[in-house]
Order: C-alpha cells, then structure tokens, then sequence
C-alpha cells in the first residue's frame, strides 16, 4: 500500500446519499409520487425491482420509509460534522418542490425543507453538494406523458432547476444535473429505462432508438439547466453525473481492443455532449446506418454547444470487461457483452472490486473530457453484523482505503483536476439497485431491517473512526 499522499487544503472530503434513498416521509409535506415511490423491494438473489404503475395495498415500496432523514436530518448531520465532512451531496426530490412535475408554482412546503436542510449543513461547515434529479421523476410525467420521449418535460425540467437555482444559490454553490444518466445504455435491462428516463416502452418501439431520444431530450435540458444557472448566478458550478465504470478488452487481441473502445464510446457519448458540446461521429454515423430517426435540432445543437458543464461529477464502484463478439460485429450491448475479470475479486452482489480502475478512469475523463472532476459515490455493499452494539467493518475501511489510494495517485503523481470525493454512504441507506436495507453502505449504522422494522437507532462503525482520521490528515493517513 503506497503512503497517503496529503491532498490540496481546499478538497472536498465528504459523503454522498439520494433523497428517496433516505428521507422517507414520502406523503408529507405535500410531496408527490415519484418513481422510486413505486420500486418494490428486491434482494440479492433476485435483484430485478419490480415497478408499478401506482402505489399498490400490500407491497413493499422500502422508498416510502427511507431511514427517517426528513425527521433526523439535524442529528444525522451532527454526526456528519463529527466525522469532519467537508461536503454532503444529495439531491432535490422534485416531487417535493412540484408534486406531479407539470405544475407552474412550486410547494413552498418543499422549498421550506430543503432551505433549513442546506441552512443546517452550512451552520456545520459542510458543504451541500445538490443534484437535481436522481431517479426520482415525478409517476405522473411518466405515466401520462411517456416520459423523456415527451419534449414537454424539458420546459418542466428546466422551471424545477431554475426554481432551485433562485432559491438555493446563496447556499449550494455545486449542483449537478441528472445522476448516472448513462445507466440507460444498458437499455435491454427495462429498470435502467425507467429509472433514468421514465421510459414505458410502447408495443413494437425499439427501445434502444427510444433510449436514444430520451437522451437526447434529457441532455438539452441538462444544458438548458447549466444556462439558466449562468444567468442567475455566474458563481455556480454545474456538472453533470456519470456513472464511471471502466470497459476493459479481455486480452491484447486486436478485435477484443476494439470491441472494448466501442464499448466505452457507447457507454459515455453522454459524457462527451455534456462536456464537449455536441455528439460524436461514430455515433451520429451509427443512428445513420440504424435507420433511427433521433430528433436533433438546429436550436438543440446551438444550446448543447452553449451549455457544457463546469465539471463532471461520477460515480465509481467497479470495472467490467468485454472481448470480440461471436458475429464478428464492432458494437456492444452491455446487457450480453460482458466477460468476467479473471484478475479480480467480487462482492457479495457479484461486483468486481477494482482500485486501480479508480486511478484509471480519472485519467480517461480528464483526458477525454478536459474538465475538473468530482467523485460524489465510491463505496461497497456489505453485511454488517452488531456485536455488542459495535460494527467491525473492515471489509469496508480496505475498499475504502485501496480505492482512496489510486484516487490520491491520480491528483499528486498524474495531475488530474479533482475537486472532492463523497464516498458511498456515510449512513447506511435503501440500495437503489436491490431495495434492500441488508446492503449497508455506510459508516453509520442504522438499526432497520428491509421492512423498515427497527429502532433506526444509528451507530459508529469502525469504519467512521477511521475515515474521521483521513479526512483529519488530508488524506495522509491511509492506516
């Protein structure tokens, strides 16, 4: 293990949740139905999360209880300042600043929440880290009007921002627009669709030029949300949100090398016209030879060149690989493509755990993308067992510590442009990918079991103490 290596003074230490992941509370206060309020509950054996068209009597939706933030939130944070975070990122439930998405005036209620929330981080010296929509869209945009294929949500979208941005700008100086947006790739995986676009798809739509659309729509209203922001506050920092999962070839053969560019070009296009401004030429060439009609206009080229990003904030959990393809073809369906690493281990949930990846990906983006960077998820998914009202979870503290040892290899020795790194999760939480609770995350323990049963007393892993010391030596301290 290579020494810490100290950081700059100004880095962002911190962790990093969702709103529906945590505040529960879903019915008060006037929020409205969102997606995540109509996921069921999944496991680890079967992790496909079953979504509804409404809140039906006798499922388990384990969204609608969270871990009782919206109630705790100033004691929670309170441990946070303890711990030394530097900032906390979250985001907005947009169902709670407009309901059903389409209204023209938000719930002062909603606003009233948030502004307390962020009031409360800062009183702590904890800086907000705010993103606009992480799986959380309004059921009604996309049950009655299909989702991002609908034009209209742009205009919707767009007013949610800036309602934020006016309200909010004093105190959240780092927003990012849309979380993991590039999940929807894997679009033969119906859950990724849904939580990224809202997409339902109609009998006989091809998904993927359905995906293709939805993006598209979704990315002029992530640069119509970075204009708005320049205009009410030049001081704001807005970046959009990839999920980072490095695709590398299986071996040095020339097809495998090829399949696994395709792969990476296919996987971050979203990256490269939020950052870049306008699409690639594989792909423009690709909906060409596809025979899709992606609606793409002159005034959307024009406000996609205009509205690049200020940064890009990602997540990194794990690396996958892919190899040359039986038909001999140079595309990638993430779905069927992927080959197992030989070189590394998994999770409990089946996750390759890849600390040099953290190292390797930072490089990719920054050289690819020439933007600052920010790290707002890194974490590991694992049982926790209470002995004696204590957590020894080193399992975490060693993912932790290996990954935060290539992040630190990548700013002192490459010099790549980060601002901070949020790991995945200070507390434990609802996991977007399964709905369990047993998935804990976090370096606080919450006592709730996946029916939401339990005291929701919370208590200091070992882990806490540890990351308490790292943030306290900038990073030096990696023992």
């Amino acid at each position: 293990m290579t020494k810490g290596l100290k950081l700059p003074n100004d880095f962002l230490w911190g962790g990093a949740v969702s709103a529906h992941q945590v505040e529960g509370a879903w019915q008060e206060g006037g929020k409205g139905v969102s997606i995540a309020d109509v996921m069921m509950a999944a496991s680890r054996t079967d992790p496909a999360r079953v979504v509804t068209d409404k809140v039906e009597d006798g499922k388990i939706y384990p969204n609608h209880w969270g871990i009782d933030f919206y109630h705790r939130y100033k004691d929670d944070i309170d441990l946070f300042q303890q711990l030394g975070m530097r900032a906390f990122r979250t985001s907005i439930a947009w169902t709670r600043i407009y309901p059903n998405g389409d209204e023209l005036k938000p719930n002062e209620e909603g606003l009233a929440y948030y502004e307390d929330l962020f009031n409360t981080l800062r009183s702590k010296g904890i800086e907000p880290v705010v993103t606009l929509s992480h799986f959380e869209m309004p059921n009604k945009l996309v049950q009655e009007y299909g989702g991002w294929r609908n034009r209209e949500l742009i205009d919707m979208f767009v007013r949610f921002a800036t309602t934020c941005f006016q309200r909010f700008h004093k105190q959240v100086r780092f927003w990012m627009t849309f979380n993991e947006i590039d999940n929807q790739s894997d679009w033969r995986f119906d859950h990724h669709l849904l939580q990224d676009s809202g997409l339902k798809l109609k009998e006989g739509e091809n998904a993927e030029e359905a995906m293709f659309q939805a993006s598209h729509n979704e990315l002029v209203a992530s640069a119509r949300a970075v204009l708005a922001a320049r205009k009410i506050d030049p001081q704001l920092q807005v970046g959009g949100m990839l999920a980072m999962v490095p695709i590398y070839p299986l071996t040095a053969k020339p097809e495998d090398q090829m399949e696994a560019m395709r792969a990476m070009q296919y996987r971050y296009f979203f990256g490269d016209v939020e950052a870049l401004g306008q699409y690639p030429a594989w792909l423009r060439k690709y909906w060409r030879q596809k025979g899709y009609n992606v609606k793409v206009s002159a005034a959307d080229a024009d406000i996609l060149r205009r509205g690049t990003v200020d940064f890009m904030g990602m997540s990194y959990y794990m690396s996958f690989a892919t190899a040359e393809r039986d038909d001999g073809e140079v595309e990638f369906d993430e779905h069927n493509d992927l080959v197992g690493n030989p070189y590394l281990p998994k999770s409990d949930w089946g996750w390759q755990i890849d600390p040099v990846g953290m190292r390797w990906i930072l490089n990719w983006m920054q050289d690819r993308w020439h933007k600052p960077v920010m790290i707002v998820e890194n974490g590991f998914g694992a049982y926790d067992k209470v002995e004696d009202g204590k957590i020894h979870d080193n399992y975490l503290i060693d993912y932790l510590r290996s990954h935060i040892a290539e992040m630190e290899k990548a700013v002192v020795l490459d010099g790549v442009d980060l601002i901070g790194y949020m790991m995945w999760s200070p507390i434990d939480l609802i996991s977007a990918s399964t709905g369990e609770m047993a998935k804990r995350y976090g370096l606080i323990y919450v006592d709730q079991d996946d029916t939401g049963k339990g005291s929701k007393k919370r208590l200091l892993k070992d882990s806490y103490f540890w990351y308490q010391r790292l943030i306290a030596s900038n990073g030096a301290d990696l023992q």
